[in-house]
């Protein structure tokens, strides 16, 4: 039998404790404002509301005191450092910040501080989308190839922070050392199956409410309005931005759009906002000349996620 390469792992001693979903049709896993503070309403056209925001036309927790340094990307890790040229925002910078970081839907944004297995510090990006599980790139918790002796591996920890904003962390910083991913990136290192998730140790996403996700033909994603909101390491430390464009193309197993991004947003869903919610369809992993790309979701990423979360 071919080898499926969104076969699950994870860095837990018993692989056994994974349960995959069997294959099904596609359907919504629908998302949560959580139980504590604000909700903001989107504008209705399929993007956040943030005031000075214009979509371009062209194309329990820890105590825990926020780093202050500027971490490398956690993307370094696997694919050495990014060329001194800016790749990811394209024309324009139309990234804005958000400073109201602890209102929904921001919260569900967490900042990752990535401790990897020889303890070198990165930084990135995670998104939840249950009570206990956050959705990243496969590269945030599994590093490939990277040249350095006792770094490549599952990472040895994760600090999450939900809503960071600076130095403010209005619902703290999670330990997590509990991780999946999928055959496809932990021994092949293919771009097409950089996806993994996060297990927190607490009901986190009870509290800050979380994304649904879905999976929708080529041509319902030509048509969206892409989302990303994040932690890009070229603003200040921790803070929090967001832009949002059309999707630029499909592929079986990636999304291609021009909304502005950079290193440290690594994981960031990719979402679309409807009269019922917010959905992820891609996971944000790398940057590009022209256009930016995250991994789809696809029926297997989405059964997968759906196990994760259970």
């Amino acid at each position: 039998m071919a080898h499926d390469p969104h076969t699950a792992v994870t860095n837990e001693p018993d692989d056994g404790a994974i349960t995959l979903a069997t294959e099904q049709e596609a359907v919504l896993q629908p998302p949560s404002e959580g139980t504590e503070g604000q909700a903001q309403h989107s504008t209705g056209e399929g993007l956040e509301h943030v005031e000075g925001y214009r979509r371009p036309e062209h194309f329990a927790p820890e105590a825990w005191t926020a780093p202050t340094a500027s971490l490398p990307d956690i993307g370094e890790a696997s694919y050495g450092p990014p060329p001194l040229a800016p790749e990811t925002v394209h024309g324009p910078d139309d990234r804005i910040q958000i400073t109201n970081t602890s209102v929904y839907p921001w919260r569900v944004h967490c900042y990752l501080l990535i401790t990897a297995r020889d303890n070198a510090l990165y930084q990135g990006t995670g998104w939840l989308l249950g009570p206990h599980t956050l959705a990243t790139a496969g590269h945030c918790v599994y590093i490939k190839g990277s040249g350095v002796a006792g770094r490549d591996g599952w990472v040895k920890s994760i600090q999450v922070m939900p809503g960071r904003n600076g130095a403010s962390l209005p619902y703290g910083s999670i330990t997590c050392t509990s991780f999946r991913s999928v055959t496809g990136w932990t021994t092949n290192g293919d771009e097409n199956f950089d996806y993994g998730a996060i297990i927190t140790p607490s009901n986190i996403g009870s509290t800050t409410g979380w994304f649904g996700f879905g999976v929708w033909s080529d041509s319902d994603l030509l048509k969206t309005t892409g989302n990303i909101s994040g932690y890009p390491g070229d603003k200040p430390p921790g803070t929090q931005w967001y832009a949002a464009r059309g999707i630029d193309s499909v592929a079986p197993r990636k999304v291609y759009y021009d909304i502005d991004t950079a290193g440290g947003q690594s994981g960031s869903s990719v979402y679309r906002i409807d009269s019922t919610g917010r959905y992820g369809f891609g996971i944000h992993a790398y940057g590009g000349a022209r256009v930016n790309s995250g991994t789809r979701f696809t029926t297997p990423v989405f059964n997968n996620y759906v196990a994760w979360k259970a």
